[in-house]
Formats: C-alpha cells, sequence, structure tokens
C-alpha cells in the first residue's frame, strides 16, 4: 500500500507518541490486580483493617482491588483459586482455621503472592503471612484501663483463645498490672468472631459483678458498657464516635504499612514468603495508641503522664512488651 508523505510523518509521530507514553512513568506503573477473601463479614473489625488498607491503595490508583466475604469453609478453596486463575497478582486474607485449603491453592499458583493472616509460618516460594501484632498500644491501653477503673475490677471479652486475641488481652492484662499490681481480672470467650449480643450478655454478667472497665474485643461490648455507665477499651479499631462517653482508648491496628510492603515488592519482583508481622509494630506506624479524644480532659493528668513515658521508651526500644500467646486467665472465681 503507498502512503503519501504526510501520511508517513503521521504515523511516525503516533509510534514515536506510543514509544513515550510505553516508557513514562504512568505506564510503567500499571495498576496491580488484587483480591481479597474473607471469612467474615468485611465490617468486622479485624478483616475491617485490611480492607480498608486495600481500599487506600485502591485510592491511590495504585491496585484494582476486589473482595468476596462471608466465604463459607466449603467454598473458600474454590474462590482462592478462582482468583488466581483470574490473573490477580496479590491474593490476601485471613486463613487461620482455613490453613490447609490455603497453602494448598498457594502451591497450585506459584507465581501469585499470597498474603494470609496466619498463625503458622511462611511456605516458599509464595505464601507469606501476617498478624496483628499491636501489644504495645494495648499494653498501654491496660493502663489507661486500670487508671480509670474505681472498683479495681477489669472485664475482657473475646471471641476464641487464639493466639492473635491472647497475645494483645496478655498484653492488655501487664499494663494494668503496671498501675495496678493488685487489679483483678474477669474473662470470657464467646466462641464466636461475630456475635454482638453473646458479646453483650457476657459483658452485663461482668459489670453485674463489679467491674466497671470493660476490654471490648469484639462488637458488642461497648453496647453493654454504654447501657449500665461504665468504661470500655477498643481493640483494633477506634470506635470512641459511635461512644463519645463510654470508650476512653483504642489500640489500633493499622494495616497499611504491611500492604504497601508487599505491594512494593511485588512491584520490584521480590515478593517472598516471609512473615510480614514486624509491620504491625509502633515503630513502622502499624500500630499505636488512639488519641483521648473525649477523654482527653477525663483521664488525669499523671496517669496521662506514665503512659507517655511508657509509649516513649517503647519507641525508643528501651520498653518491651512480652509477645505472651498462651490462653490469658482471670484472676477472679
Amino acid at each position: 500500500m503507498f502512503l503519501s508523505r504526510r501520511q508517513l510523518i503521521a504515523a511516525a509521530v503516533a509510534a514515536g507518541m506510543s514509544l513515550a507514553l510505553a516508557a513514562s512513568p504512568v505506564a510503567a506503573q500499571s495498576r496491580l490486580k488484587v483480591a481479597a477473601v474473607y471469612t467474615v463479614p468485611v465490617g468486622q473489625l479485624w478483616v475491617g483493617r485490611i480492607d480498608k488498607a486495600l481500599k487506600a491503595a485502591a485510592a491511590r490508583g495504585e491496585i484494582d482491588y476486589v473482595f468476596s466475604e462471608n466465604v463459607a469453609a466449603a467454598d473458600y478453596e474454590r474462590v482462592l483459586a478462582e482468583y488466581a486463575q483470574q490473573g490477580h497478582a496479590l491474593i490476601v486474607g485471613e486463613a487461620f482455621a482455613m490453613e490447609d485449603e490455603a497453602r494448598k491453592v498457594a502451591r497450585k499458583f506459584p507465581k501469585t503472592a499470597f498474603l494470609m493472616g496466619s498463625s503458622g509460618k511462611p511456605a516458599r516460594p509464595n505464601f507469606a503471612v501476617f498478624d496483628n501484632y499491636i501489644v504495645e498500644p494495648a499494653f498501654l491501653t491496660g493502663m489507661i484501663a486500670a487508671g480509670m477503673s474505681k472498683s479495681g475490677q477489669i472485664g475482657l471479652v473475646a471471641g476464641y483463645p487464639v493466639a492473635e486475641t491472647n497475645r494483645l488481652m496478655n498484653a492488655f492484662m501487664a499494663g494494668a498490672r503496671d498501675i495496678n499490681p493488685k487489679a483483678r481480672f474477669h474473662v470470657t470467650f464467646i466462641d464466636s468472631w461475630f456475635d454482638p449480643p453473646k458479646a453483650k450478655q457476657a459483658a452485663f454478667a461482668m459489670i453485674d459483678k463489679g467491674v466497671d472497665v470493660l476490654y471490648a474485643e469484639r462488637f458488642g461490648v461497648s453496647d453493654a458498657a454504654k447501657e449500665r455507665k461504665v468504661l470500655a477499651i477498643g481493640n483494633v479499631i477506634n470506635t470512641q464516635d459511635k461512644y463519645p462517653e463510654t470508650v476512653v482508648a483504642s489500640a489500633l491496628w493499622n494495616m497499611e504499612p504491611t500492604i504497601d510492603a508487599a505491594l512494593a515488592a511485588i512491584k520490584a519482583h521480590k515478593f517472598k514468603a516471609e512473615d510480614y508481622g514486624r509491620y504491625s509494630m509502633m515503630k513502622v506506624g502499624g500500630g499505636e495508641l488512639a488519641p483521648l479524644g473525649t477523654f482527653e480532659d477525663k483521664v488525669p493528668a499523671a496517669l496521662k503522664a506514665k503512659v507517655a513515658a511508657r509509649e516513649k521508651a517503647m519507641r525508643e526500644g528501651k520498653f518491651k512488651v512480652r509477645i505472651n500467646n498462651a490462653e490469658p486467665r482471670g484472676n477472679v472465681r
């Protein structure tokens, strides 16, 4: 086919523009396809933090993010595999009760990056793990709880006695003892990750026994505290906006450092099986003590000073909170 000089020039310009676009940073930084598989509602506090971090990456234009929630055990393996088959570069989720299934799928798709909440170890080449190691802010909230308690009795209502829950509860109690060595603890597990009514009833039972500060590891606890006009301590997320007269402080888990590190590794073609737990620590922004907000003027100055001193020592590496995964025990019969 004969092309005129004008057509040849136009074709050359178009080709040059295409090459320039292909070489530009915008083209080079294509959006990664990321999928998440959740066995609970995305509104559940633990996976909600993962969802929040992934949505932040999507808002930056870094990823295309899709997820499945309330995935039943019978469907878990299939859903993971389908996302891998669809070409997602990264699959995030929580394995725990589905460890065998998650690891089986990862072995079938070695070129797909898996970043899963897990109590187990990484598995080569592509199964990385993470967890919520926010023991430092949990310790600080325990200090606040003991300092705000008038009865010296503190209640802890949680889902299951698994490592992810146990370590935070143990750190919380250690912080409380730091202020009141004689603090008395009531501990109840409701055997559910999401049953607000059951958690609420467990909290009521503790309040009836004299508890005046509650550790709200599950939804429903703060509702009980609000109704009975006692105080609550938040976990993983800050719900003080919903309970301004109830929730004193919260230990926050920020999943952004974990997600950002995984995405950077994938882009650099360096993603590997490793433990991402270190990205939940305070020094990298993975954990923090929420602002006191409505309780800023209600928490005694002396208590705030002690908490601030402990936090400073933690950030400087001069005070370490022990990671204790053993099932926590109350000291009230």
